[in-house]
């Protein structure tokens, strides 16, 4: 099980499946209770069995409305205009919501990460733009983001590998599966009220001698070619996110 989070949180439903979950005051705000008074209310404050909160009608038309509540109040991430899946706790899809509104909501998401390397074992990482949200500045895998709804896995990596690397995945040598890694922490979305859950598939690549990383969309500082006691040297002065963290040490630890 995902470790707790640092506040107590409770459950959001639709209906019997789990879709996410909030802080037990977060959604009761007065900037937010239109959403669950009136006629027209799309959440409830349950008890029983299902104690929590309840979203109520269609979970993408109700997300929607809690999304835009969160917007105009100042509560969501960056919005980005971008649908993710919603699945409950057995991984069902149950709808889409906007990606600013996943972590206030502590709905799970997915990500693909590419790890690169070179053939004589030196690593390319970048570094996140000083603008970005979330860890700006921070170091991180040669390329990774969030897979929205509409796209699958192999899609996801293969858009985010040209947008922030200008790389295309046919070029890379030796592409093959890393792993699986999930991902639990506070977040600051929300006012501080948000929770990260995020499952990670990760690939692993070997970068041409010839291409060298550049950047598409504007949200990478930099890029860089570390060598391994050199990209050990920052991950133990805890430089880079966690997530890029754990999935280099594995790299470092197997010597891929």
């Amino acid at each position: 099980p995902p470790p707790p989070p640092g506040r107590p949180r409770v459950p959001l439903w639709a209906g019997e499946a789990q879709i996410g979950s909030v802080e037990p005051g977060f959604l009761r705000q007065p900037a937010l209770r239109p959403l669950s008074e009136g006629p027209h209310a799309v959440l409830q404050e349950r008890g029983g069995e299902h104690s929590g909160w309840c979203l109520l009608g269609d979970v993408t038309a109700s997300l929607d409305r809690v999304a835009c509540a969160l917007r105009e109040a100042g509560l969501a991430g960056a919005w980005r205009d971008e649908q993710l899946a919603v699945n409950d706790q057995h991984g069902q899809r149950r709808g889409t919501v906007e990606r600013a509104a996943v972590r206030p909501l502590g709905i799970a998401t997915h990500a693909v990460h590419l790890v690169g390397v070179m053939s004589d074992g030196r690593v390319w990482v970048q570094q996140r733009a000083f603008n970005k949200p979330t860890d700006p500045g921070l170091w991180d895998t040669l390329v990774g983001g969030m897979v929205p709804a509409d796209e699958t896995l192999d899609n996801a990596l293969a858009r985010e590998t040209w947008e922030e690397a200008g790389l295309r995945l046919g070029e890379m040598q030796a592409l093959r599966q890393g792993g699986r890694l999930s991902v639990c922490k506070p977040s600051s979305d929300g006012a501080g009220a948000g929770y990260m859950r995020e499952e990670i598939d990760w690939s692993l690549c070997t970068v041409p001698d010839s291409i060298t990383p550049i950047n598409q969309d504007g949200e990478v500082a930099q890029f860089a070619l570390m060598e391994r006691h050199e990209l050990l040297h920052e991950l133990q002065r805890d430089a880079f996110t966690l997530e890029a963290a754990l999935m280099l040490a594995e790299v470092l630890a197997s010597d891929r």
